[in-house]
């Protein structure tokens, strides 16, 4: 069972920067592409970027700039950076991957922007 299990969300302040981690259970090798996803309250959940094996990593329009996903095929970790963050920001963050076969998700990591 791929299991994905995300870390360091927490309260940030306005103008700061967070560094998700998600670590895979197992080869990372497997999937075609993976990314992160983020919900915040009462709204859908929203794609952030997604990261391929090959060609460019693609972020969504009103994130570009300032976020950064990047992975490590030997750790088996994806991060996600975000900067300049404003309390729009504010959502659980989640990790995503993908295989031939199936779709999977992490638990969910909470960020709070706020002073």
């Amino acid at each position: 069972q791929v299991q994905l299990v995300e870390s360091g969300g927490g309260l940030v302040q306005p103008g700061g920067s967070l560094r998700l981690s998600c670590e895979v259970s197992g080869s990372i090798r497997r999937f075609n592409a993976m990314g992160w996803y983020r919900q915040a309250p009462g709204k859908q959940r929203e794609l952030v970027g997604m990261i391929f094996p090959t060609g460019p990593t693609k972020y969504a329009d009103e994130l570009k700039g300032r976020s950064t996903i990047s992975a490590d095929l030997d750790m088996n970790t994806m991060w996600l950076v975000l900067n300049s963050l404003t309390p729009e920001d504010t959502a659980v963050y989640y990790c995503y991957a993908r295989d031939d076969s199936d779709a999977y998700w992490g638990q969910g990591t909470q960020v709070t922007v706020s002073s």
